[in-house]
């Protein structure tokens, strides 16, 4: 007999410049050439040019439609998305039948705590789990994030997209409760950790304590937020400003941490590097800078310097903590104060909806002065979610790839 190599795929927003699908695709690959080294790996993306270029595998587009993304005028637009739907049904139905197991790697798949569209991702999803289940290629949700979801279309598909799926685990308890609520049987679900926590951490030690590293977000709230949008993100940057302002009047210096591709962020990093330009002149260019960063390695880098970190990106937080560095995070859904509470961080925390700029100063005055404790606090939670990653990978080994389906 002949071992025949797995067919794996891999689907989702991905290449698309959010480092936190990023990492979760890079940590199922790591896991797959490690494993399974003559395993076919393919993807279904938003971004396939990124993934065939980055990681040298192939890679197709998720939509029909997105090659016509720039076309003009907007009617026209408007009736090649209705035909794409229609067209989709066959390639994504197509695509996962060629497949034996196809992986949606970490990712808020189930949540929609940032803007989104039920004809977007969650219609892809269910076609995608539709495909798998009457093709019997195994569809797995691997440490997804769940939450709220309020319109009831971006719900209904989602919901159908899990109970069709062949295996579901979430990256953190409070996931798995909200799919419970929201009618999914997860009587055979399981909790892990979040994809990230399996890449290695840069060797860096705790870093300068008179730098700081602030991680910036176009933040604009929720899919549900969608009228408040600019007075969310003025919000936002007013008190972020205010307190970068006074992390230079106290003679620290500033990293800006700008982890994510898109414009938003690299706007809100810009504006945020322009006022305490113009708030503070004549500071020293080194006093503040701007860091880039395109891969959760290059964070991991851009972070290095700096003895702590605010975080607004779940997965800045999230590097931030791999390097064992203390941490103020302004979250924006339940997976902040879940990872907060494992990590001993509950005190430091903030909505980034409406955060109070006094309550930072107090909070990172605080935070400094207990560096060493949670320090130690941050290396217990990192050897926790580390097994838990470990753990996850061995599931899947048991669960998606059987000994005796590679023959």
């Amino acid at each position: 007999m002949t071992k025949r190599a797995h067919k794996v795929g891999m689907f989702g927003l991905l290449g698309n410049g959010n480092l936190g699908n990023e990492v979760s695709m890079e940590a199922v690959l790591r896991y797959l050439r490690t494993s399974y080294p003559d395993a076919v790996v393919d993807v279904m993306c938003t971004g396939p040019d990124n993934v065939m270029i980055r990681y040298g595998i192939p890679a197709r587009t998720m939509t029909w439609v997105q090659r016509y993304e720039k076309i003009e005028p907007r009617a026209p637009m408007i009736l090649l998305k209705m035909l794409g739907k229609c067209i989709d049904i066959v390639r994504v139905g197509a695509w996962a039948a060629q497949h034996d197991v196809v992986i949606i790697p970490g990712m808020g798949t189930m949540e929609a705590t940032l803007p989104l569209r039920p004809w977007g991702l969650p219609y892809s999803l269910f076609l995608l789990c539709l495909a798998g289940k009457l093709s019997g290629t195994k569809v797995a949700f691997v440490s997804s994030g769940a939450g709220e979801i309020k319109k009831k279309a971006t719900r209904v598909l989602f919901d159908t997209s899990a109970k069709l799926a062949f295996y579901r685990s979430y990256r953190d308890a409070p996931s798995l409760d909200m799919m419970r609520e929201r009618g999914i049987d997860v009587s055979r679900d399981r909790v892990f950790s979040d994809l990230a926590f399996s890449i290695p951490p840069l060797p860096c030690g705790p870093g300068d304590p008179r730098i700081v590293g602030v991680g910036v977000m176009g933040y604009r709230g929720s899919n549900d937020d969608r009228r408040q949008a600019a007075a969310i993100y003025a919000s936002y940057m007013r008190a972020l400003k205010a307190f970068v302002r006074w992390l230079i009047d106290h003679d620290r210096s500033v990293r800006i941490l700008i982890g994510d591709e898109n414009e938003p962020d690299k706007l809100a990093g810009e504006e945020l590097l322009a006022d305490v330009r113009a708030s503070r002149p004549g500071l020293e260019q080194d006093r503040v800078v701007a860091a880039y960063a395109t891969t959760f390695g290059e964070l991991m880098e851009a972070m290095a310097p700096a003895g702590t970190i605010v975080a607004t990106r779940y997965h800045s937080l999230i590097c931030a903590l791999r390097l064992g560095k203390p941490v103020l995070s302004l979250g924006y859904a339940p997976k902040f104060a879940a990872i907060a509470s494992n990590m001993g961080l509950t005190e430091f925390c903030q909505s980034a909806k409406s955060p109070d700029a006094e309550l930072m100063i107090a909070q990172f005055t605080e935070l400094e002065k207990r560096q060493e404790e949670l320090r130690q606090t941050i290396a217990e939670g990192n050897a926790m979610y580390n097994r838990n990653a470990a753990a996850q990978f061995a599931e899947l080994s048991a669960v998606l790839f059987p000994a005796d389906e590679g023959w």
